[in-house]
């Protein structure tokens, strides 16, 4: 069974990415596993940027995009307080995480995941009782 994971927005977008075909796979395959076991976690900031980016640079039609939030949103979604957003604030203070950053790794936190699922942030680090992982090494 998979660790509670939250997925960054960078692994969603590559599910997308058919200019790396390696890359859509191993995130086409972690969004499929992570479904069946109930254990995949996204926030609101994820699927904001996520459709952002697809639309604008894979020039995804915003009538798919928005199928692929609704299907996305059967995942956990985590919903920011501003207790999250202070608490970011302390994150970006503390290890020099942007904010953006440093309110995903807070979402992951909030919302009980143990892995954070990342091609941006740093390799191998744990926050927070947070492993953050870089699914396409």
């Amino acid at each position: 069974m998979s660790a509670r994971s939250f997925f960054d927005t960078n692994v969603l977008v590559y599910s997308d990415d058919k200019a790396s075909p390696a890359k859509q796979r191993r995130a086409l395959d972690l969004l499929a596993e992570h479904r069946r076991s109930g254990t995949g976690v996204v926030s609101l900031q994820v699927l904001q940027e996520y459709f952002v980016t697809i639309t604008r640079k894979l020039r995804v039609d915003a009538h798919i995009a928005r199928r692929k939030i609704e299907l996305l949103a059967e995942f956990d979604v985590a919903t920011p307080e501003v207790a999250d957003i202070l608490a970011a604030i302390d994150l970006h203070r503390l290890h020099g995480f942007s904010f953006w950053d440093a309110l995903v790794v807070r979402a992951a936190k909030q919302a009980g995941c143990s892995v954070l699922l990342s091609k941006d942030l740093q390799e191998a680090r744990e926050i927070d009782g947070i492993r953050i992982v870089n699914p396409f090494k």
